[in-house]
């Protein structure tokens, strides 16, 4: 049964992920990526980690999500560029080789790790310090308090610093 489950969440991250590059529509993109967030949390439960897979919904599906949403509608950002455009030039022969380097170069990297990787790694214990959602919540909290912080202000800062500078002027 477990099996069946991790087959059908990584199609669908797969193929939503797929589908996140490959839409013309910004909107539609957002949509799918929220969907592929989703499949992944999927697969965090799967392996039997709770915290990552709630923490990939709270954070990754909700928050940056409605970030990305928010930036998208104040870009006004509709299609893309028509074929014709000068800004578009990547779009062509040029783009197209590029873009199936970098996708072999990815696909021998991938290889290379998942040779390097060996089977074992999936059948050893769980340390129960990294598991527990309660050992988490309190080593963030004491241990990396300060960074935690230091982190949301810089999170604030972005968010007024992107306010103003796509503000128009009057």
């Amino acid at each position: 049964m477990e099996t069946l489950a991790f087959f059908v969440f990584a199609v669908i991250a797969l193929v939503s992920s797929a589908l996140v590059v490959g839409q013309r529509n910004p909107m539609y993109s957002v949509m799918l990526l929220i969907v592929s967030f989703g499949a992944l949390s999927g697969l965090y439960v799967l392996l039997d980690a709770p915290f990552i897979a709630v923490t990939q919904i709270i954070i990754y599906a909700g928050a940056i999500m409605v970030l990305f949403l928010f930036v998208v509608m104040l870009l006004n950002a509709g299609r893309e560029l028509p074929p014709g455009d000068p800004a578009a030039a990547m779009a062509g022969p040029t783009g197209r080789r590029l873009g199936a380097v970098l996708s072999a170069l990815f696909g021998i990297q991938i290889l290379w790790a998942l040779s390097n990787v060996g089977i074992g790694w999936m059948q050893e214990g769980v340390d129960e310090s990294i598991s527990s959602v309660r050992s988490i919540g309190r080593s963030l909290f004491t241990d990396y308090a300060f960074a935690f912080e230091v982190t949301s202000i810089l999170i604030l800062v972005a968010m007024v610093g992107a306010v103003v500078l796509a503000r128009k002027e009057r």
